[in-house]
């Protein structure tokens, strides 16, 4: 039975493991955290949004991000630093902005979404969706301009199941926008697309797999360098000493850019920051039903279980973690404004984390240089929604399967 080690211990790095064991090989799992799903998996915005995958780079988007600098509470914020890989980086996605570069990527993640709708389904007999509170909440993209609701309207209905709304049809079927209704031009509603825990996911699945008998177990190490000789890698260099199997999964989120640079493997990763807010809903509030995600503030609202989780804004600041108050506050007034009867704001829990993203918005799955070292890396804020569709995918490719769509614009070009 050949030994795999999956580097990496949040929602993609624990897909990936389950569909190892499942696919008929020993994996151990390696995690520098105490526990899996510590990391950008834990306060994420719940939203797996299957068919609302729209690629960041697009035609316009970088007079908007200008603009977007300049508004004292805009979606955006850019540290300029003595960074390559910033550079590198910006420099790749303003290649990318292109209208037929996103067209070209939005059918690609459709193909991927509908392929991971699929696979988490598939889990449902052993991870049960009542574990981290699934549901199929359907999806609902207000717009506040006219330009940019007649805009969104007359894209193409590529699934053929959206619905366009009034600003008070959005009202009648999603009561907690009430006190928009007059700032509204209408929205797009698609049903299938839901919200979730991806902690609580995380979570579940790490106790089914510790339960596998082909899961050798976690070790909590990080893992520092890989080492590599004639085409293939021998070890990892972990903070416990060196590890050895038959074969190695990169899935560590921002960490997988450092690692795969010990082994000369230049990933585009470029950690985009976002920030979370979770409030308890009281029995009186008028949460959401429906997950929301407000266009031009770049705002998603989610009712996960009993809390309300609102995510938001990306800062290009490099690898920094820290809660940055007045973003912070900035993102609770306009919750307060939006929907201010939907929580509990006096029980806010701020949180951050750092989305691995790519300049095209694509993951990157699959072979290396390397004959046994595999990729799933770079989901960016579709990290939950991917999740179960690259695993899968990475499961079949290491077996040689046949892929079910092309995988062009989602492999590692070097």
């Amino acid at each position: 039975m050949q030994e795999i080690i999956v580097i990496g211990g949040g929602v993609v790095g624990l897909t990936s493991a389950w569909w190892l064991v499942e696919a008929g090989y020993r994996v151990t799992l390696l995690e520098r955290a105490p526990a899996p799903g510590m990391g950008t998996s834990f306060s994420n915005g719940g939203q797996l949004s299957y068919r609302y995958v729209a690629p960041l780079a697009d035609a316009g988007v970088p007079l908007k991000a200008v603009q977007w600098l300049f508004q004292e509470h805009g979606p955006l914020r850019f540290k300029p630093q003595f960074d390559l890989h910033q550079w590198r980086w910006l420099a790749s996605f303003l290649a990318n902005c292109r209208a037929d570069v996103n067209r070209r990527m939005t059918n690609k993640l459709l193909e991927l979404g509908d392929l991971s709708r699929r696979a988490m389904a598939e889990l449902a007999p052993t991870v049960p969706l009542d574990a981290f509170q699934w549901r199929d909440a359907g999806k609902l993209v207000v717009y506040r301009t006219q330009k940019a609701f007649d805009a969104a309207v007359a894209k193409p209905d590529t699934a053929g199941t959206r619905q366009v709304w009034s600003a008070a049809e959005c009202v009648a079927r999603e009561p907690a926008l009430a006190a928009m209704e007059d700032r509204l031009a209408g929205g797009i509603y698609n049903g299938g697309e839901a919200v979730a825990d991806c902690y609580a996911f995380c979570v579940a699945l790490a106790e089914r797999l510790a339960a596998h008998p082909r899961f050798a177990g976690f070790i909590q190490v990080e893992a520092t360098r890989i080492l590599a000789d004639k085409g293939r890698v021998t070890a990892l260099e972990t903070s416990a000493g060196p590890i050895a199997a038959d074969a190695y999964v990169l899935a560590a989120g921002m960490q997988s850019r450092a690692l795969g640079l010990t082994a000369g493997i230049d990933l585009p990763l470029y950690p985009l920051k976002g920030y979370s807010l979770t409030a308890p809903i009281r029995l009186d509030d008028v949460a959401p039903e429906i997950s929301v995600t407000d266009f031009e503030r770049k705002v998603l609202y989610a009712r996960i279980g009993d809390k309300l989780r609102v995510a938001a804004m990306v800062d290009m600041v490099g690898e920094d973690l820290s809660l940055n108050e007045k973003r912070l506050d900035s993102l609770a007034r306009q919750v307060r404004e939006t929907m201010p009867r939907a929580a509990d704001y006096t029980q806010i829990v701020p949180w951050a984390g750092l989305r691995p993203a790519t300049p095209t918005s694509s993951p990157i799955i699959g072979a290396t240089p390397y004959a046994n070292l595999w990729l799933n890396v770079g989901h960016g804020p579709l990290g939950f929604t991917f999740a179960c569709g690259t695993a899968s995918l990475l499961a079949d490719l290491m077996q040689g399967k046949p892929m079910p769509f092309p995988l062009d614009g989602l492999t590692y070009r070097h």
